[in-house]
């Protein structure tokens, strides 16, 4: 009676950090979760007022192509952010987030019995979505030597769809534009689809990441983006979808029938966000220092921070999950993510600053 592919399924890895956060809570530990890259940062004041403002007395169902103003916003946003020109009515569609956008990608798309690539470690929803679609799964170490990068020699004929994901969860590496470049030339030559999961363009410390939409051809380039880590509005579920009139127009065209657009007063608050980079910057400064409290702190033990250019995420070598785990402290081991994960840990920045403090001087004491 069950789907087989979703009975053959293993638990969502988070699951399992969920439960040994409720285990320690229920022994009266302290915890600090560094496990879920689920911000806890505070959606601005000036967005939560947009939201309220925008209740209706009576809210209809949305439609799946949203609204004119939040496809003017995001098309807005993207020419400021990475000089691109995006047609807001054909070449984007709003999304409910972005995970489900992800997941339904290979539903929409031709891809069953044809390969869906992926670097690995990663996000797990590239593969799930693939098996659901009836797709053949290829995975693509990502390994240190290369800065976390896939080889693109990888690639032929049989792939239909690759994802990529920069800057990259859970390493935290920065892709350079030049790779979006020769992942363009790869398209064109074999004929595939790129799905470029662009969730922490805005969480970057140094220097502005690219977008593969600045690729010269970009048109077997599907963009996908969301406010939750950008914003710190992942309950909010809005994000939106930047691609090919032909792909833009076939995800409408599914989206009625799976039901997932985000509601209006949703949308009305995101235009907000997308047009304001104020919160975006006090964003980035919060997570910076809390870098700032944990890197002396990781380094000081001998454990060494890899990648970890961007994101809300430091990936880190030494450090051993369970003896933590001991203290209170949950992360993400980086088997989690894939085999290439194996011996590496996922820190996610969202405890507080004081928390982070607290676990940097527990780290401290450990032997």
């Amino acid at each position: 009676m069950i789907n087989p592919v979703l009975a053959e399924m293993a638990a969502y890895p988070f699951v399992r950090l969920e439960e040994e956060r409720q285990r320690l809570l229920a022994a009266g530990v302290e915890v600090i979760d560094f496990g879920k890259g689920d911000p806890n940062e505070p959606t601005d004041p000036m967005i939560r007022e947009a939201l309220v403002d925008a209740l209706p007395e009576r809210a209809p169902y949305p439609l799946a192509q949203g609204l004119p103003e939040l496809r003017d916003a995001t098309a807005g946003w993207l020419e400021r952010r990475f000089g691109v020109s995006i047609d807001p009515d054909t070449e984007i569609v709003p999304t409910y987030g972005s995970k489900e956008a992800i997941f339904s990608l290979a539903q929409v798309l031709d891809v069953g019995g044809q390969v869906v690539a992926f670097g690995e470690p990663a996000y797990p929803v590239y593969e799930r979505g693939a098996l659901f679609a009836r797709a053949e799964v290829r995975t693509l170490p990502l390994r240190r030597e290369s800065g976390f990068l896939p080889d693109l020699d990888e690639l032929d004929d049989d792939v239909a769809l690759i994802w990529v994901n920069y800057p990259h969860n859970p390493t935290g590496a920065v892709a350079p534009l030049e790779f979006y470049e020769e992942l363009a030339e790869a398209a064109e030559r074999h004929n595939f689809v790129i799905a470029s999961d662009e969730a922490y363009t805005e969480l970057w410390f140094d220097a502005p990441p690219p977008s593969a939409l600045q690729a010269v051809d970009r048109s077997r380039v599907v963009a996908f983006h969301t406010l939750s880590k950008r914003s710190s509005m992942t309950g909010y579920r809005s994000g939106f979808v930047a691609g090919p009139p032909e792909i833009v127009a076939a995800l409408k065209a599914y989206r009625p029938t799976v039901g997932t657009a985000p509601q209006e007063f949703v949308q009305r608050a995101s235009v907000v966000a997308w047009n304001d980079e104020r919160h975006v910057a006090e964003t980035r400064a919060r997570y910076r220092a809390k870098r700032d409290v944990l890197i002396p702190a990781i380094e000081a033990h001998g454990w060494e921070i890899v990648a970890s250019d961007a994101t809300m995420y430091l990936w880190v070598v030494g450090p051993d999950p369970n003896e933590l785990l001991e203290r209170g402290i949950i992360v993400s081991p980086g088997e989690m993510f894939g085999p290439s994960g194996e011996g590496y840990v996922r820190f996610a920045l969202v405890p507080t600053l004081e928390e982070c403090e607290r676990a940097a001087t527990i780290i401290g004491e450990l032997t």
